[in-house]
């Protein structure tokens, strides 16, 4: 239990982070809706920004939901428990990646499954 609350540290702090990050980026997004942009270079340019901004802003949510899934895990004391093979989650793959759902073997089976 002691080890999940170092956990729930590190998504916590993780979750931070990403709502600052998805503001911003938010406030980004809004402003480039009000530019008054003159030139089709600047509107190249500005467009690209902007799907940039809205693709690293989708990955930045799929991943707060990520870290939101692993904090009701630790309260549902299932926490590190791989979903596929229901395995324990190395220690080690949590310290780098603490809302993984799954253990590096099945993980790999899915990104296999993928291509």
């Amino acid at each position: 239990m002691a080890q999940n609350s170092e956990y729930k540290e590190l998504l916590l702090n993780r979750k931070k982070e990403i709502e600052k990050i998805i503001n911003s980026l938010k406030n980004e997004l809004k402003g480039v809706n009000s530019c008054d942009i003159k030139e089709d270079g600047d509107f190249a340019a500005c467009s690209t920004n902007s799907e940039n901004n809205y693709q690293i802003y989708k990955k930045q949510l799929q991943e707060l939901k990520e870290i939101e899934e692993a904090l009701l895990a630790i309260e549902k004391e299932t926490y590190g428990i791989c979903q596929m093979c229901e395995e324990p989650i190395d220690p080690e793959r949590l310290k780098i990646k603490p809302f993984a759902k799954y253990c590096i073997d099945c993980r790999e089976l899915i990104e296999k499954e993928n291509k």
